[in-house]
């Protein structure tokens, strides 16, 4: 492969980087700047001068037990919408590929309809649904007032489907598109082979759907990890004393709640670098898996 040839995806990419590069560039640079500031409230008015205080966010931020906890649940809680995420979307996709051409695009209009539905929007019908009073759940369970938000695994159990339901369509869409783009051969020459359609899954089609899975699974941490709108609008802000706050929560409650701008930045800093972390290393994870193939 000539130098030449070695550039030109560079080169493809060059517009888009130039559009992308100051559009995500910046914020994220006035975020790592903000963050080594003490800027509250009085600097926002210019009544004080604002100091600079270098890595004193961090240190604050990192022997604070709160953010600890906070941290840790956020993960599992991202850990676990991912999870859930990615077996209802490819469960999905495979009804999808095996249902009648009405039962697909059934089942295509209505998953594109929780898609295309606003967070809020989502959110706000999910807390009627569950509401102890009028809700549909209660009534049709049997629960008389029933207060699904106020038990903290409940309440994440609530959310976290509010959340799966909002995220499905994509995993579902993006599966069942590479589940048809998968050689019909390739298919019939495993059945041959005496392959059962379960074996058949799992060792033809999913390796051939890595790369898909790889794209989605990659966006479902992203989304899960950074969630905001479901749980601040069904929790009311975290949730009885802050028993179901997640990271970003805890940052809008430390920049906006609290006014101490400059650690809520310090919070946005450390969540941008962990994705970072994360997607890397399940990228270099699955690099080396394809290497041994």
């Amino acid at each position: 492969m000539t130098r030449v040839s070695r550039a030109r995806p560079w080169v493809y990419l060059l517009p888009t980087a130039a559009v992308l590069g100051p559009m995500f560039g910046y914020p994220l640079y006035m975020l790592g700047l903000l963050s080594v500031f003490d800027y509250r409230q009085a600097q926002v008015s210019g009544g004080e001068p604002t100091r600079f205080l270098g890595f004193g966010n961090y240190a604050r931020l990192l022997s604070d037990e709160r953010f600890w906890s906070v941290l840790v649940q956020t993960v599992v809680f991202a850990a676990a919408l991912v999870l859930a995420t990615l077996v209802v979307g490819a469960a999905l996709a495979i009804v999808m590929d095996k249902a009648s051409p009405w039962a697909r695009t059934t089942l295509s209009l209505a998953a594109l309809g929780a898609w295309a539905a606003p967070a809020i929007t989502g959110s706000t019908v999910w807390m009627f649904l569950f509401d102890a009073d009028l809700g549909l759940v209660n009534q049709v369970l049997g629960l008389d007032g029933y207060n699904w938000f106020y038990d903290k695994w409940v309440t994440f159990g609530v959310v976290g489907a509010t959340v799966v339901w909002h995220s499905f369509p994509f995993v579902m869409v993006t599966l069942y598109a590479g589940m048809k783009a998968i050689p019909g051969e390739v298919l019939e020459a495993a059945a041959l082979d005496g392959a059962s359609a379960v074996g058949t899954f799992w060792r033809v089609t999913m390796p051939m759907l890595r790369p898909l899975v790889t794209i989605v699974v990659i966006q479902s941490i992203i989304w899960d990890f950074k969630i905001f709108t479901q749980i601040y609008v069904m929790t009311n802000g975290g949730g009885i004393a802050g028993q179901n706050t997640v990271l970003n929560v805890y940052a809008y409650q430390t920049a906006f709640g609290s006014s101490e701008y400059g650690l809520g930045a310090a919070i946005g800093v450390v969540m941008a670098l962990i994705l970072l972390a994360v997607t890397l290393v399940y990228i270099r994870a699955l690099y080396r898996t394809g290497e041994k193939l």
